[in-house]
C-alpha cells in the first residue's frame, strides 16, 4: 500500500489554490474558497423538498433545522434536486435563508437553470451525465450570468467508459482515472472562460481519496471539495473521513469539506467541526471534553452530554467544558476548563479552572449549570 507520506514528500511548499466565491448576494453570506480562507464545512440535507411550495409549516421546519445546523458551524448546505419541483422548493428555501445553499443536479441540466432563478450559490453537476457539450454551455452561462460557482462532481461510480475500462483492466489506478476524469471536465470549463469552479473526486477508499487530490494538486490550481463518499455509518463514516483529511489538510490540499455518514446532517456537521478543530484549519468555539464513563460512575456523563451538546457547540465563546463521570477525574484531569461538572451519590459539583465554585443537589444540575454558562 503506498502511504499518504510518500505522495507528500513530493510537495516542496504547502498547496494553495486560486479563490472561488460562493453566495454574496440576495442577502446571502459571501463565502471564499482558497486561497489563504478558512476550510468551509458543510453537509447535504437528507429529506425530500417536493412539497415545500405549498406546506409553509414544513419550510418553517427545514429553515429551523438550517439554523441549528448554522449555529452548529456549517457554512454551506446542498440539496439533492432530482425533479423540477425539488428545484422550486430549493428556490424558496434559498430566499428563506443567509446559508449558501447548493442545487445537486444530476442527468437534467434544465433543473440546473431551474434552480438559477432563486438565489440557489451553487450549482453541483457532473458533466459526464448531464449530456451534450451544448448542455453544458448552458448551465455555464446561466452560472456567469448569476454569478453562481459550480462545482464539478466525480465519483468512482460515474467514470467515464473508457476510463473504467482501463481500471477494470488495471492499466490504470482507480485515483488516476478520478483526476482524469476532473481533469476532462476542467478542460471544458477552461475553453468557455469559466473560472469560478471547485472540484471534487470521491471514492469510499481513504488511499483512493488522498491519491486522487494529491495527484490532482500537483497539477491545478482549483480549490478541492474533498470527502470520503460513502463513508459508512457514524463509526467508520468519522474514521474513514478523519484519516483523508487529515492527510490532505496538512499539505493545504481542501478548500470545504464534507463528512459523509449515514446519519444526521447534525452529526456530519459536529464531526466536521471537530475534525477542522484538530488540524488548526478551525480556530475558536467551544470544546467539549468528557470522560468515557465507567465503573466508578458518580455522575451520567452520557446523558449530561446527549442533552447539551448541540446547544453548547452553538455558543459563539472560546470555552473549553468538562463533564467529568466522577471526583477523580473531575477538578483534577478537568481542571484547565472553563467550567465542568461532575459529582457522585445525590451531589453534583461544579468547578471552574479546577476549583469547585459550588455543590449541589442532582436535580439542580441542569438550571445551575446553564446559568454558570451563561456568565462565562
Amino acid at each position: 500500500m503506498l502511504k499518504a507520506t510518500a505522495f507528500f514528500s513530493r510537495f516542496k511548499v504547502e498547496y494553495k489554490s486560486r479563490v472561488v466565491s460562493i453566495g454574496g448576494s440576495n442577502g446571502i453570506k459571501k463565502i471564499l474558497l482558497g486561497g489563504d480562507n478558512p476550510v468551509t464545512l458543510q453537509t447535504m440535507w437528507k429529506d425530500t423538498i417536493v412539497d415545500v411550495k405549498d406546506n409553509p409549516g414544513k419550510l418553517q421546519e427545514i429553515i429551523r433545522q438550517i439554523n441549528t445546523l448554522k449555529s452548529l458551524g456549517c457554512d454551506i448546505i446542498r440539496f439533492a434536486v432530482p425533479d423540477m419541483e425539488s428545484a422550486e422548493s430549493l428556490c424558496l428555501i434559498a430566499s428563506n435563508t443567509d446559508v449558501p445553499l447548493v442545487a445537486d443536479i444530476h442527468f437534467d441540466y434544465r433543473l440546473a437553470l431551474k434552480c438559477l432563478e432563486g438565489p440557489v450559490s451553487a450549482i453541483r453537476i457532473n458533466p459526464g451525465n448531464i449530456g451534450s457539450r451544448e448542455r453544458v454551455e448552458a448551465v455555464v452561462n446561466g452560472c456567469r450570468e448569476k454569478n453562481v460557482a459550480i462545482r464539478i462532481g466525480v465519483n468512482t461510480g460515474s467514470l467515464p467508459r473508457d476510463l473504467a475500462e482501463q481500471v477494470e483492466d488495471e492499466k490504470i489506478t482507480r485515483s488516476k482515472a478520478l483526476c482524469e476524469a476532473a481533469l476532462r471536465e476542467v478542460a471544458v470549463f477552461d475553453e468557455l472562460d469559466f473560472k469560478n469552479v471547485v472540484v471534487s473526486m470521491k471514492a469510499s477508499s481513504v488511499k483512493e481519496t488522498i491519491e486522487a487530490n494529491t495527484l490532482f494538486a500537483e497539477v491545478s490550481d482549483i480549490p478541492l471539495h474533498i470527502g470520503v463518499t460513502e463513508a459508512g455509518p457514524l463509526i467508520s463514516g468519522i474514521v474513514k473521513s478523519t484519516l483523508a483529511f487529515s492527510a490532505l489538510l496538512e499539505k493545504g490540499i481542501g478548500a470545504t469539506i464534507r463528512v459523509s455518514l449515514s446519519s444526521s446532517p447534525e452529526n456530519e456537521v459536529i464531526a466536521g467541526r471537530e475534525i477542522l478543530h484538530e488540524c488548526g484549519k478551525r480556530k475558536g468555539g467551544v470544546t467539549i471534553i468528557s470522560c468515557p464513563r465507567c465503573g466508578r460512575l458518580g455522575f451520567d456523563v452520557h446523558s449530561f452530554v446527549d442533552r447539551w451538546q448541540n446547544r453548547l457547540l452553538s455558543l459563539n465563546k472560546d470555552v473549553t467544558i468538562a463533564v467529568m463521570g466522577c471526583v477523580v477525574n473531575g477538578p483534577g484531569e478537568g481542571k484547565h476548563a472553563d467550567l465542568g461538572i461532575t459529582g457522585g451519590g445525590d451531589k453534583v459539583i461544579i468547578f471552574k479552572k479546577g476549583k469547585i465554585v459550588q455543590t449541589i443537589q442532582a436535580k439542580d444540575a441542569d438550571t445551575v449549570f446553564g446559568n454558570l454558562l451563561q456568565e462565562l
